[in-house]
């Protein structure tokens, strides 16, 4: 499988991550806190916020591209809120009502490059009419993301109570803080593996987890895998 991320268009930063291509059959998709909107090879669909891993079923000649959201954007790019999408993969005309219009003239683009410009474009014309972002969420999503991160200390520092942190979480990311909060370690742990560090125990505790223990249960629950056999 071949994969490639592309840095997003400069006015589309503030709410898009990256654009991306991709090429094969379908692998393990972890949870990361973002949605995606994504060319399968037939048709565009929204790939909501997951709290567990997914195996995409796309033909495998098939070259996929898709544009991913910032954790939180999903919401303003949609319109709607992020929770209704959760652990859904669903038609982008289900979403939007120019949705199909959109999908087939994507197909009709005669290459990756150009299907990725014309759901930037759209991306783009629907952010425009979007409100602006909610601060509080931006920075409660950037405390959640150290290590050993606490969503009550958070709520305290940023003035607002667990309810109502909550309730604003599942219209913008798609689940509670504290979900995001395990999905954002297990992302620290497959991060800080990648630097070629073998010891579980020692990445347990960098990344965040209690013990070796904890970061088994949290794996198997987010990915469906122990973390050797994800690392492997």
């Amino acid at each position: 499988m071949a994969y490639r991320e592309l840095p997003p268009p400069e006015a589309l930063a503030p709410q898009v991550c990256c654009l991306w291509w991709s090429t094969g059959a379908g692998t393990r998709v972890l949870p990361d806190g973002c949605a995606d909107i994504v060319w399968t090879g037939s048709r565009l669909i929204v790939a909501g916020p997951a709290t567990r891993a997914v195996i995409p079923d796309l033909p495998p000649r098939e070259t996929r591209v898709g544009l991913r959201f910032r954790v939180g954007a999903a919401s303003l790019g949609l319109g709607l809120p992020a929770a209704e999408l959760r652990n859904l993969s669903v038609p982008l005309a289900d979403v939007w009502p120019d949705g199909a219009e959109l999908s087939e003239r994507v197909g009709e683009a005669l290459d990756s490059r150009g299907r990725l410009e014309l759901l930037a474009r759209a991306v783009a014309g629907r952010l425009n009419d979007a409100p602006d972002p909610d601060p509080l969420i931006r920075e409660a999503v950037h405390e959640l993301a150290r290590p050993r991160a606490r969503v009550e200390l958070v709520g305290r520092r940023l003035a607002i109570s667990e309810r109502q942190l909550r309730r604003r979480f599942e219209a913008t990311v798609g689940y509670s803080p504290r979900t995001l909060a395990r999905v954002l370690r297990l992302q620290r742990f497959l991060r800080l593996a990648q630097r070629g560090e073998t010891d579980l125990a020692w990445l347990a505790a960098d990344a965040g987890y209690a013990d070796q223990p904890h970061l088994t249960r949290e794996c198997v629950r987010l990915s469906g895998r122990t973390p050797g056999a994800l690392l492997g």
